[in-house]
């Protein structure tokens, strides 16, 4: 469902011709939406947020534009993990600080097996909004969506998609910003943020006109990606997509072809910068061999230097003997094992890693050194969507990839 009203442009410190093009955007089909009971109150949230100090800067989203031209040329590593959907409840300090640390300490043996700098970056400070295959769950109810739009909790009340929840999601990931400015500030290695570009009522807001040229940045963090479910050609995410300065990555699951990549490359890296373009794939660990070369040799034939990055999580869910979504350490690894050996083999550079993570020690994943079991995955499950790989899990998998790397 388109995500404007008729006539309605964006609200906020943009210039008529720059709401015209996001109205324009935005009028195309536009899926993963919910479907707001009000929208009026949406508008009035909208508003709201339009004027609204900016999470991010521009400075530092062209600093990470410079990081990632790096990593895209083969000069530097990405690092990006986090939580799966992040949680009002879960934003403290003691949660972010776990989560920050254990991806800190990932890159830090990253580095070291690369030699060469990396980039890090979280899913963290917006990922508050999740894309569902379905739209009830098993209950009946209407599917949760994240905490931006609704709640988990099974009450038909507030399953009801809430507007209001924007408000809470950005003042939520202000204070998140405000934890990374601050660990910084303290010596801590440079830290972005990242999340889905998936809400498009919520992300509208946070485009702000800078420089001389008036490109509009997407201050909603530093880094954004689409999504498997949403990436369509003509949908208005791509649309919408096109619109920022932000370095821009797209999910590709094992359907992905070829032609479909060179032309989100035309319309998302007209100018062919280095780094503009994260493509980050999700294929599963049985069809890397298959789809990745293609995929591989023609972005590498077109000229667009992209980054590219193995997200090895979400083709490899399945559900366990006792009933939870999981995901097999070996077959985490196994994915990221056939990354590498595509790109060694075809002389291409496997720039970076993409895992859902927390430092909390959670029971989600089974396998690795800690054999966790199937039975074992009820005593500590309580991710808000899909599994996450816990602290030693986490730094196990940096070990192994450490290995490939100095290899």
């Amino acid at each position: 469902m388109p995500v404007t009203e008729a006539g309605r442009s964006a609200s906020g410190p943009l210039p008529p011709a720059a709401c015209g093009r996001i109205d324009a955007a935005l009028a195309r089909p536009a899926a993963q939406q919910p479907q707001w009971p009000d929208r009026r109150a949406v508008a009035e949230v909208r508003d709201v947020l339009a004027t609204a100090p900016p999470i991010t800067t521009p400075v530092e989203v062209d600093r990470l534009r410079r990081r990632l031209a790096a990593v895209a040329r083969g000069d530097a590593f990405l690092a990006q993990g986090g939580d799966c959907a992040e949680t009002f409840a879960s934003n403290t300090p003691e949660h972010l600080g776990a989560n920050l640390r254990t991806l800190l300490r990932m890159s830090t043996v990253l580095g070291h097996a690369a030699r060469v700098p990396v980039v890090t970056v979280g899913r963290i400070a917006g990922q508050f909004a999740k894309p569902r295959s379905k739209t009830t769950d098993a209950h009946g109810l209407p599917v949760y969506r994240g905490d931006i739009v609704n709640a988990a909790a099974p009450d038909p009340r507030l399953r009801v998609p809430d507007p209001r929840r924007m408000l809470r999601a950005y003042a939520n990931s202000r204070a998140a910003m405000r934890l990374i400015r601050m660990l910084r500030r303290a010596g801590a290695a440079e830290i972005f943020a990242s999340h889905e570009c998936l809400l498009l009522d919520y992300e509208r807001t946070m485009l702000r006109p800078a420089g001389s040229d008036g490109r509009l940045y997407n201050l909603s963090s530093h880094f954004l990606w689409i999504g498997e479910r949403t990436r369509e050609l003509d949908g208005a995410h791509i649309a919408f997509a096109e619109l920022m300065a932000n370095p821009i990555g797209i999910k590709l699951g094992p359907t992905a072809t070829a032609q479909q990549v060179l032309e989100y490359l035309e319309r998302l890296d007209p100018h062919r910068e280095p780094g503009r373009v994260t493509l980050i794939t999700r294929l599963g660990h049985q069809h890397v061999e298959q789809v990745l070369p293609g995929l591989v040799e023609t972005v590498a034939a077109s000229g667009h230097q992209v980054v590219w990055q193995c997200d090895p999580m979400h083709g490899n869910t399945h559900e366990s003997t006792t009933g939870f979504k999981t995901r097999h350490f070996d077959r985490i690894l196994a994915e990221v094992r056939s990354f590498f050996a595509v790109h060694r083999a075809l002389g291409t550079y496997p720039g970076g890693i993409h895992l859902e993570l927390t430092g909390e020690p959670v029971t989600e994943c089974v396998g690795g050194a800690l054999h966790v079991s199937d039975h074992d995955l009820r005593g500590c499950y309580s991710t808000a969507c899909d599994p996450r790989l816990n602290h030693r899990q986490v730094m196990e998998l940096a070990v192994r990839i450490a290995r490939i790397l100095r290899s």
